[in-house]
């Protein structure tokens, strides 16, 4: 079993044997909060001085609640309205290996420096898309990596309208009461 730094590390040069161990792995969901942990941390620290403290805090809570969303949309769409013959997962598989799919989050804090910060965010941000489809193909056992980039694009799109009719309403919220 590798360390957790040896995962991350797999999970950032893309390796789908580290996201196939990671999903045989029941013991790795702790990793896989850890992991979205310190990219959320250092995602504050990137944007602190933009959002401020109290707006970095709720991306900080935000970041896994994300995650865990994301992955319920994910593991559904996957499994019960574009499965293939082997697909088979679950919830716990499917936080396991997205989670890990943040690992380049760890980076986030670069996004500080003045000018280069929103590049290299983006940077970070394409990263971890494309991270994003080769653990959903792997979690989903696809055999197509365009089958899961359809997956990714439609869990999204189904995410932006749950962040708009949830997430907004309630910052909006939060905003009047101050």
């Amino acid at each position: 079993m590798a360390t957790l730094p040896e995962r991350m590390i797999g999970a950032m040069k893309a390796d789908v044997r580290t996201f196939q161990e990671i999903e045989q792995d029941p013991h790795a969901i702790g990793q896989a909060v850890v992991v979205i942990v310190i990219a959320a941390v250092s995602s504050f620290i990137g944007t602190m001085f933009v959002v401020g403290v109290s707006g970095g805090i709720m991306g900080l809570l935000g970041a896994l609640l994300t995650y865990a969303v994301w992955t319920v949309i994910v593991v559904l769409l996957g499994t019960k309205v574009m499965p293939e013959p082997t697909t088979k997962a679950d919830f716990a598989e499917g936080f396991r290996v997205i989670g890990f799919a943040a690992s380049p989050g760890v980076f986030n804090f670069l996004t500080v420096i003045p000018i280069v910060g929103y590049l290299v965010g983006w940077a970070i941000s394409i990263w971890m898309l494309i991270l994003m489809v080769i653990a959903v193909r792997t979690v989903l056992d696809y055999a197509s990596t365009a089958r899961a980039v359809i997956v990714c694009l439609i869990g999204f799109c189904v995410y932006v309208i749950l962040y708009l009719v949830v997430l907004l309403p309630m910052l909006g919220i939060r905003l009047i009461l101050g």
